[in-house]
């Protein structure tokens, strides 16, 4: 699955992005080092995985000497031809476990605190993926449509992770190559279209080993929370202050795990669930775009223009209504009106869906785009939706989102599934969370299975004893991190406090909700977390 903050009530879902998962990891002998057996914990709101026992241990306080000369260069700021931002670039050990293999050279922004006010520090922001270029996050949006006063009293400070956008990128396959994979029937219906199916992950999975295969090894979440904290320092910064979305927060969790004496104020937006594996993440993401159909089934039928049905539709008859339209495309793929020739198939088609469940104001524009497709044959609605999750531009070319995605979350946690065999063996769980998408999300868990690199992470506690308090966000109707995995952060940080927002879409913070936007204002501005139990809509 793909996590990434979803875009601005105001804009196009250009942010909403293909799904896939997240967790942590280092190199092998780091990940083993840094995860140690937990002592009996109490109940939580689900069962994690037994592996799950482990808890993240923080590093020790002094950096290792062979650590040093990181944490002490200076950065030399430039224009970066957008207008108040300045750019430098980073360096960081490739292999924490052996700095002297060499280095991976990450790509740094800020926009200067404006005033006026005591200027608070360095504010970094991630929105997500992983594989979500926080540099263009900060430059589109939060540099600028951050509320004014954050925005006075903070450096915004943006760094692309190892392996994203700017920061040495992880490239897998050209963009003809991309367009043909990312129209690859995920619901297979015999032999030949599953043998299909794998052979284009395992082509795939080729095409991102032959690369930079060393550099695949070494962009775990652990490493990129560690390459955060050189920056910290470089940034003159005592401690980290933070907002990270989606995975963005898993990232930050890591941190504060890592580094519980120097975290600042840490906001936790959509937040993940650390203890979860591949698989059952996967199948509670699955429920998650289910509940986000339905809510937006109930709101799409009491208007004319709805294709699912009309008032009295139940969100049950609508959901057959779309899983048959899906069928349909599965044979006939319809125009799409593209230059290069693509048409709309079940793949593209249901990915340009479950892109417009992350925000709900993006449900206007499905509800056109699926009323085109369904009456009129014409697929150009959906087939934008669905560019937009991908990170395909108008001339095809591609970012390199899902690369890093795939290189991120494949060395995080062992795979979801190992063969078809395991897969079909889950269909049913996943065809019982969601029957409008289930069956496709379980067939797209398949690819970390055919991974040309070792997993080094698994599912563990993060409990960042002695860190100041973090906030922790959850929306209680987000498809792509449920409210359930932010009420188990929570509960698993030593101090964190959860916030929660009573409302459709991911992530909450900037979404509308004076309730959220103050309270999370007022913990960045002052550090004075919201009551407990606090609820927002």
């Amino acid at each position: 699955m793909y996590f990434r903050r979803a875009p601005r009530p105001d804009s196009p879902p250009s942010s909403s992005r293909r799904l896939r998962t997240a967790r942590r990891g280092g190199s092998l002998l780091a990940a083993a080092a840094l995860l140690v057996s937990a002592c009996s914990s109490g109940s939580t709101q689900h069962r994690a995985t037994p592996a799950a026992e482990a808890v993240l241990a923080a590093l020790p306080r002094s950096t290792p000497a062979a650590l040093m000369p990181y944490y002490d260069q200076k950065p030399a700021w430039r224009d970066c031809g957008v207008p108040g931002f300045q750019c430098a670039t980073m360096k960081a050990p490739l292999d924490y476990a052996e700095p002297s293999a060499g280095d991976v050279r990450l790509a740094v922004a800020r926009k200067k605190a404006t005033g006026p006010g005591k200027r608070l520090g360095s504010l970094l922001v991630n929105p997500g993926g992983p594989g979500g270029s926080a540099i263009g996050y900060l430059q589109q949006y939060a540099g600028l449509a951050y509320p004014a006063e954050i925005r006075a009293r903070y450096d915004m400070v943006a760094m692309d992770p190892r392996g994203v956008a700017r920061s040495e990128p992880v490239e897998c396959l050209d963009d003809k190559a991309m367009d043909a994979y990312t129209q690859t029937d995920v619901t297979p219906d015999d032999r030949k279209e599953t043998d299909a199916l794998v052979g284009a992950y395992q082509k795939f999975a080729e095409g991102c080993g032959a690369h930079e295969p060393r550099l695949l090894r070494h962009v775990s979440t652990v490493e990129a929370a560690r390459d955060m904290d050189i920056l910290r320092a470089v940034l003159g910064d005592r401690r980290l202050n933070y907002v990270g979305a989606s995975y963005g927060t898993f990232l930050g969790a890591t941190y504060a795990g890592l580094y519980p004496d120097r975290v600042g104020r840490l906001v936790l937006d959509g937040a993940m669930d650390p203890t979860l594996s591949a698989r059952r993440t996967n199948l509670d993401q699955t429920a998650g775009f289910e509940a986000a159909f339905q809510s937006f089934a109930k709101d799409c039928v009491g208007h004319s223009d709805c294709p699912l049905g009309g008032k009295g539709t139940t969100p049950q008859q609508a959901g057959e209504r779309l899983a048959a339209f899906f069928h349909k495309l599965d044979a006939h793929p319809v125009p799409a009106g593209d230059a290069s020739g693509r048409r709309l198939g079940e793949a593209l088609g249901t990915t340009g869906v479950i892109a417009a469940m992350y925000d709900r104001s993006a449900w206007p524009r499905l509800r056109t785009a699926l009323s085109a497709a369904m009456d009129k044959n014409a697929g150009a609605g959906l087939l934008a939706l669905s560019d937009s999750y991908y990170e395909r531009e108008p001339d095809g070319r591609y970012s390199n989102l899902m690369y890093a995605n795939a290189a991120v979350n494949c060395l995080d946690l062992p795979a979801a599934f190992s063969s078809p065999a395991e897969v079909k063996k889950a269909l049913p769980a996943f065809r019982k969370a969601s029957p409008v998408f289930g069956e496709g999300l379980a067939w797209a868990a398949l690819n970390c299975g055919y991974w040309p690199v070792r997993p080094t992470g698994e599912p563990h506690r993060i409990e960042a004893k002695g860190a100041a308090p973090i906030l922790v966000v959850g929306t209680t109707r987000d498809p792509a991190t449920p409210y359930r995995w932010a009420q188990a952060l929570a509960h698993q940080l030593s101090s964190g406090r959860l916030l929660t927002y009573n409302g459709d879409g991911h992530t909450a913070y900037g979404r509308g909700s004076r309730c959220i936007d103050s309270a999370i204002d007022a913990y960045l501005l002052h550090g004075t977390p919201p009551a407990t139990g606090k609820r927002c809509s």
